[in-house]
């Protein structure tokens, strides 16, 4: 990466400022998203663990993490060098492509963070908090910036040596984050009452809230990633909202043909679907690409959210199900329906292009998976015998809301009158949530 002695451009400065803010804002997006999917007890802990991950993953990035994922290649495109290590020469001159490197780095920032905050879907309701506040600048540290480098950074081998194609993030963000969800939800194990109790989201409302916010802030993460106003953003922005509506509409086909009846839940997880698959290959693809890559992802996810009752793994909430399972398809699609028109080269297989890039595709996402699963299943593990990983089994009954923060997000008569928290209140706490 260069640092020219340049003045940015002020309209796709403008552009980028606007993108950050839309991407920094699906964190709290998520955070209601995953906070209605729980029940009532674990509401204000799921949101915390959102919000935490603000925290915690900017001081890692503005630390090392943007120096090793975009500095200079220092190991054979495995990871960048320590050159901007603490921010150091970036200073409000330097300039990458056009606009502030600062920005850039801001930028980039946002989605680290919302791909450690994705994981927390995978272990809802039954990991410690304080367990949390290591695992995320650890994962951020171990996995995302290697990975982002790969893709995204100057000499990664992905990027410069596959020549696989990865728009806006569906190997480092999707994948990854999908993968490393699978690893720790084996390690800390399934809820208690899982396939036994219902586990319902208690506000349906909450869930489409965030769903919303997401798809409002996926325009920054998507179209934003042309790094400038200008015609691919454009192409990027109308291929993110149609997937979105694929993906919601082959979701509720699913459910109205296998379950008799679509619902609220199903229309916002479909969305959710859509935009995932259509992250890495929005800027690759055609509008009828991304109507497809939508459909397909809206479909298949719909059935993939399934798959931990038939094979025993908790993913609470299906980080799974539809970020690995979306980010797959959305990543491997490129390698069918990519368009020159779009990526200035590369073609695939249905326009012409062969099965070279599809190739490219599977090798990428099968050594993003492996090494996210591998290394994030290292790091639970470690944690889970150090300072050990999940909730204790009274915790975890009560609510976390209640025994960690000592807060409930809904007035049960618990904490009446602005009484405050008592050990005598936990047993009553414990009746009525028990019944959400």
């Amino acid at each position: 990466m260069t640092f020219a002695a340049a003045h940015a451009d002020t309209g796709d400065t403008a552009w980028m400022l606007a993108a950050t803010a839309l991407v920094l804002l699906m964190t709290p997006g998520l955070a209601l998203f995953y906070g209605g999917m729980v029940r009532t007890k674990s509401v204000l802990n799921m949101l915390m663990m959102s919000f935490v991950s603000i925290a915690l993953v900017t001081v890692v990035w503005l630390a090392v993490g943007y120096s090793l994922a975009f500095g200079g290649d220092s190991a054979a495109g495995l990871i960048g060098g320590l050159d901007h290590a603490g921010m150091s020469g970036l200073g409000p001159d330097s300039v990458q492509g056009t606009v502030p490197t600062l920005l850039f780095a801001t930028f980039q920032l946002t989605f680290a963070i919302i791909t450690a905050a994705l994981i927390s879907g995978a272990v809802a309701d039954r990991v410690k908090f304080g367990a949390w506040l290591v695992f995320v600048p650890v994962w951020a540290l171990l996995v995302y910036v290697p990975v982002a480098h790969w893709v995204w950074g100057p000499g990664g081998w992905i990027l410069d040596r596959l020549g696989a194609l990865d728009f806006a993030g569906g190997l480092p963000v999707e994948i990854a984050s999908g993968a490393s969800g699978l690893a720790l939800c084996l390690v800390i194990g399934p809820r208690l009452g899982f396939k036994k109790d219902a586990m319902r989201p208690h506000n349906l409302p909450m869930v489409m809230l965030g769903a919303g916010l997401l798809w409002f802030g996926w325009f920054g993460f998507n179209a934003g990633s042309a790094l400038g106003a200008n015609g691919l953003a454009a192409a990027a922005f109308l291929n993110t909202l149609a997937a979105g509506c694929t993906g919601l509409l082959g979701w509720l086909f699913v459910e109205q043909k296998r379950d008799g009846h679509p619902t609220t839940l199903g229309a916002a997880s479909g969305a959710v679907a859509g935009l995932v698959a259509i992250t890495p290959s929005c800027g690759s693809v055609s509008l009828l690409g991304a109507l497809v890559v939508g459909l397909a992802a809206g479909v298949v996810c719909s059935y993939a959210v399934s798959w931990k009752f038939r094979l025993n793994y908790d993913d609470s909430l299906d980080v799974v199900g539809v970020h690995l399972v979306g980010g797959i398809i959305g990543t491997l699609l490129i390698g069918l329906f990519a368009e020159k028109a779009m990526t200035g080269g590369a073609e695939g297989l249905l326009y012409g292009g062969g099965v070279t890039q599809l190739g490219k595709q599977l090798v990428a996402i099968v050594a993003v998976a492996t090494y996210a699963f591998g290394v994030t299943y290292g790091i639970g593990k470690l944690l889970d015998k150090t300072l050990g990983l999940r909730a204790g089994e009274e915790q975890e009954h009560t609510g976390l809301d209640l025994t960690v923060h000592a807060e409930t997000a809904y007035d049960h008569g618990v904490l009446g009158h602005g009484a405050p928290v008592a050990h005598s209140l936990v047993p009553t706490a414990q009746k009525v949530d028990t019944q959400a």
